[in-house]
């Protein structure tokens, strides 16, 4: 398990995805330090945001899109938070099942 900060597509994913939800302020000030793991090594997928409470699983959505790979499948995105209202998830998934290959420029 490989943690590291966020890289520049996550970052314009994530603000768009931010940009209208609730407590988006407080959210968008946390991407900056923001540390996290994939949850899968086949391409591009799913991101768990780390976080120092304990116990912490699955909470909301509270934002979601869609946009295409470059290959022209359809990729789904989700933004999910924990128990507690912190950033928990961020979950890319194609219609295919095959590895989102990139996320586009937001």
């Amino acid at each position: 398990m490989i943690v590291r900060p966020l890289n520049l597509p996550e970052l314009g994913l994530l603000i768009y995805l931010l940009r209208s939800a609730p407590q988006s302020a407080r959210l968008l000030g946390e991407l900056h330090t923001a540390e996290v793991v994939e949850l899968n090594t086949s391409g591009i997928g799913t991101l768990r945001f780390l976080n120092h409470m304990p116990n912490r699983h699955l909470g909301e959505r509270i934002a979601s899109t869609q946009f295409l790979d470059e290959d022209g499948v359809q990729v789904f995105a989700a933004l999910y938070l924990d128990q507690h209202g912190e950033l928990y998830e961020l979950d890319c998934w194609k219609a295919d099942d095959t590895p989102v290959v990139r996320i586009p420029a937001f």
